[in-house]
């Protein structure tokens, strides 16, 4: 074999290798396994006597075949779960309910996933655990516009950050400002229960408040960050009216921010890349 083909060879593997390292179902085997009477997630372990209720919820482009995977853990074991995926990337499930919706502009398919998670997690008490399934593309399945908000407006909001070619973080910035579950406020709506969230990052460096805008992590941007990117990508100029005055609007009200890094919640909510 000559060097050529050598090195062929090699690049070859070694794509391979990394396709099959991050593909769901491994990720989630590094992530997940079961012990006689105990459930570890990570290097945690919970003993199945302490778990309530165990739900699954999920979304991105991977998260039906991450759910596919543990389902092949845990079976029967799950009480419930949601999942939302990208049209046409659904696979066969048993235990957790599967959506499909629209990726990368969000729908109104999204928004009726999104309402049968929340009705889900909604439920969940001190002594159960929340399995949150995160990988890239969440950010437009997880739809739920905040009060004063349509899915339209998002929609338009989201066309013109990718028309405009806005980075993936500062678009995300946006994203938790104008949603009721992103930058931290699924974790809100699942608190008291605990929650251990799953990720397969898409985003350069890992930064957990940016995969999927960070529905389970502490969000350090806010409202003026968020006003401030729709400003110098030249997008608030072309929003309606009313939009940006509920903008300004929120931006004024302190309690309408996003759940920052020390908020307790985030005491009951693991996260694993």
């Amino acid at each position: 074999m000559n060097f050529r083909q050598h090195a062929k060879t090699v690049l070859l593997d070694l794509f391979q290798a990394a396709v099959e390292a991050v593909s769901p179902q491994n990720a989630i085997k590094n992530y997940l396994r079961t012990e006689e009477d105990s459930l570890w997630i990570g290097h945690e372990r919970v003993p199945f006597a302490d778990i309530g209720r165990l739900f699954v919820v999920g979304f991105g482009k991977a998260s039906a075949a991450m759910a596919q995977a543990v389902e092949g853990i845990l079976g029967d074991r799950i009480t419930d779960g949601v999942v939302i995926t990208k049209y046409g990337h659904g696979v066969p499930l048993r235990r957790v309910r599967l959506f499909e919706a629209g990726h990368p502009v969000p729908d109104q398919a999204g928004v009726e996933a999104t309402a049968e998670l929340l009705r889900l997690v909604d439920d969940a008490g001190e002594k159960d655990v929340v399995l949150v399934l995160v990988s890239g593309g969440g950010s437009a399945l997880l739809v739920h516009p905040r009060p004063g908000i349509t899915i339209q407006e998002k929609q338009l909001v989201t066309q013109l950050l990718l028309r405009r070619g806005v980075p993936i973080e500062k678009m995300n910035t946006v994203r938790k400002h104008l949603s009721a579950v992103k930058g931290g406020q699924l974790a809100r709506r699942i608190w008291p229960a605990r929650s251990f969230s799953l990720i397969i990052s898409d985003v350069i460096g890992d930064p957990l408040e940016s995969i999927a805008s960070g529905p389970t992590a502490p969000d350090p941007s806010t409202f003026a960050h968020a006003l401030a990117v729709l400003r110098e990508s030249g997008i608030w100029e072309e929003l309606p009216e009313s939009l940006r005055s509920w903008f300004e609007a929120e931006s004024a009200r302190p309690e309408a921010e996003t759940p920052k890094p020390g908020d307790p919640i985030f005491e009951r909510v693991v996260a694993l890349l």
